[in-house]
């Protein structure tokens, strides 16, 4: 099992994760300041420290704060809830996975995105 599984996080937490991801290193305070409609600066020293708890982040400390960082990268979490995702919805299918996106996505795909698609599906059939 994957150390970090983003579809067990809060929203909070996906908040505070997609921050991190975004920033690299973050204190509890700059996470507060940049979140939407932010709890008190406990409840994110909290989070923090659940999140840290659950592998998610790590820590350095810098003078009286902590510093924090994701233990993944942003694509590396992104491929193990991928990998999750087809196999709790897709039975592990690729093709059905990529049938469900382009059926909810029709219409909105402009003709670069569907050239870039069969440009990736023909680099996968070449491996």
């Amino acid at each position: 099992m994957d150390r970090c599984e983003p579809d067990k996080l809060s929203r909070r937490e996906r908040q505070i994760m997609d921050l991190l991801f975004e920033n690299k290193e973050l204190s509890a305070l700059d996470v507060q300041e940049r979140m939407e409609d932010a709890p008190g600066y406990s409840a994110v020293r909290t989070m923090l420290r659940l999140l840290e708890e659950k592998g998610h982040v790590t820590h350095r400390t810098s003078g009286r704060k902590y510093l924090y960082t994701p233990v993944q990268s942003r694509r590396s979490a992104s491929r193990g809830a991928m990998r999750r995702l087809l196999n709790t919805f897709f039975d592990n299918s690729a093709e059905q996975a990529i049938a469900s996106l382009l059926d909810i996505s029709s219409g909105k795909l402009n003709p670069e995105e569907y050239g870039r698609l069969s440009a990736l599906i023909e680099k996968a059939k070449r491996r």
